[in-house]
């Protein structure tokens, strides 16, 4: 439990919609992901907000690894 409230205090960002969409993608997705991706999810939450925004809708392209990719493509079906 202790983790998840770690996560969703690292989703908190300074730009609404991004917010918006990993507080989605937590109550959505996170339980349900396994370690590799809960990692690769936390590697995403490393990235500057625009960086990561322009990733999740898809205006920049994204040089990931097939795990953080395939929690990208949650990301951005939330």
């Amino acid at each position: 439990m202790k983790e998840l409230e770690r996560v969703r205090w690292r989703c908190r960002r300074g730009l609404l919609e991004l917010d918006i969409v990993l507080g989605r993608f937590i109550e959505q997705h996170y339980a349900n992901l396994n370690k590799a991706q809960q990692a690769a999810f936390d590697t995403l939450l490393d990235m500057p907000d625009p960086t990561l925004w322009d990733m999740i809708t898809n205006t920049r392209p994204s040089p990931l690894q097939s795990e953080r990719c395939a929690v990208l493509v949650l990301l951005q079906a939330v």
